[in-house]
């Protein structure tokens, strides 16, 4: 028996077969659907305009979701976990650090627009928080979490295809999305390009976030085609080719250095069989790619040949002088989240130093703990399962975090709503997966 109606309405899963907890469902995944969908599906540029750059479907959504939550602990029938969980305490962290970060911004006088950036951004830390602990905490089961992460990668592997028919037709579809109620924030411009190649950027606000998103997303969609039913293989590869092929057209360090980490990372923890066909593959996908753009290898190997020497490197190295007098102003809370404004200072593109800028230290410090933590819990969590697709699950959601780590030193990422919903969503995945492995509630046969 896998469930019974109660007489609210809802599902009662008391008796589900998976152990996950007694209660009332969650119905965390199809909320987490739903979110996936807006933050990928709809132009990052659209929002309620009165919001202004909080006011993203996905931003708000997911700021209902931190109601839902407090519902979902406070009410006793929830299937909602409560016992120890260590991403729990990380967000909690998190969450007086940033808030004790706007305190401290507000005991000055802020002008107009730093003053909205803060606001801007403590509503995003908001729903951050709350995608982050739902997914932990109410996640019920290996299905679910499984039919959650072929969600992601089927959106994900979307907007790859949207990129890269961008790319080829250098037609940008997004400038054309018009939904009642939604209004631009920035005026849609034309697709970039670097040495006569165009960097598409789908739905995303650009091409490094545009990169970002494919490389968390990618481990994830190689597990899915490697343990694929014979009936869905076909179309688990292909996914994994859409967002392979993707990431490198991006024409940015940050695709490079993904696919670096996955291919170093991840390959390795494959049986010999797995590995030699994996190098065939690459080797195959990159002669592929070489025939059918001869210019993009070339291109990628002078975007780091030449750092250092090129506008968007020196730009980054320029700004770790420039940030030092505003880090030595604040140094253990920064000046506040969201203050840090480009048209007001200047490009930082490292979310690390412009953390430290808003944040300081200690800013600095937990959002570093949340990327050690998950990767910690995914590791964790892989060494007390047995069955093989699990272990190479809980394998892939850590290269996704690495993969997220090494990304936030190539842009200001915290501030593009697609990337950083998509960061907290996989740290909360990761969340609930360690607490299944923990539980004892069984993987095999998903």
């Amino acid at each position: 028996m896998t469930g019974v109606r109660a007489n609210t309405g809802v599902l009662d899963i008391s008796h589900t077969i998976d152990g996950s907890p007694p209660g009332l469902a969650t119905r965390a995944v199809p909320l987490f659907t739903l979110y996936v969908i807006l933050l990928t599906f709809i132009p990052s540029a659209l929002v309620v305009r009165p919001l202004g750059g909080a006011g993203s479907p996905a931003t708000l959504l997911a700021f209902a979701l931190l109601g839902w939550y407090s519902l979902l602990w406070v009410h006793p029938r929830f299937a909602l976990y409560r016992g120890h969980q260590p991403t729990r305490l990380a967000a909690a962290a998190f969450t007086c650090i940033f808030v004790a970060a706007y305190v401290s911004a507000n005991r000055h006088t802020l002008d107009t627009t730093a003053q909205n950036g803060a606001d801007r951004d403590m509503i995003c830390v908001a729903g951050w928080m709350a995608i982050l602990l739902l997914a932990a905490d109410g996640i019920e089961g290996w299905n679910q979490l499984h039919t959650l992460l072929r969600r992601i990668v089927a959106c994900v592997s979307a907007i790859a295809a949207l990129g890269i028919a961008q790319f080829t037709t250098g037609f940008n579809l997004a400038t054309y999305v018009v939904i009642p109620g939604l209004s631009r924030q920035v005026a849609f411009a034309d697709l970039g390009t670097r040495d006569g190649l165009n960097r598409p950027s789908a739905t995303t606000a650009q091409p490094l976030e545009f990169a970002a998103v494919l490389a968390l997303a990618l481990p994830l969609a190689i597990h899915q085609a490697r343990f694929a039913a014979p009936g869905v293989r076909f179309r688990r590869w292909l996914q994994v080719a859409l967002i392979g092929a993707a990431l490198p057209l991006t024409i940015s360090r940050s695709a490079v250095l993904g696919l670096a980490v996955i291919a170093l990372m991840l390959v390795p923890t494959w049986p010999k069989r797995g590995r030699r066909r994996a190098i065939a593959v690459i080797v195959g996908a990159v002669a592929a790619m070489w025939v059918a753009v001869p210019t993009l290898f070339p291109l990628l190997y002078q975007l780091f040949a030449a750092t250092g020497g090129e506008s968007s490197s020196t730009s980054r190295l320029d700004a770790y002088s420039s940030a030092a007098p505003f880090i030595a102003a604040h140094p253990w809370l920064g000046q506040g989240f969201g203050t840090f404004l480009p048209q007001t200072y200047f490009f930082v593109d490292d979310q690390y130093l412009t953390s430290l800028i808003e944040t300081g230290v200690l800013g600095l410090l937990v959002l570093l703990s949340m990327f050690g933590l998950g990767c910690y819990l995914a590791r964790t969590a892989r060494r007390s399962c047995t069955d093989e697709k699990t272990r190479d699950l809980l394998q892939c959601l850590a290269v996704s975090v690495v993969t997220v780590a090494v990304s936030f030193f190539t842009f200001d990422a915290l501030g593009f709503a697609t990337f950083s919903g998509m960061t907290f969503l996989l740290l909360g995945c990761i969340g609930a997966a360690w607490r299944l492995a923990r539980t004892g509630i069984r993987a095999e046969g998903l």
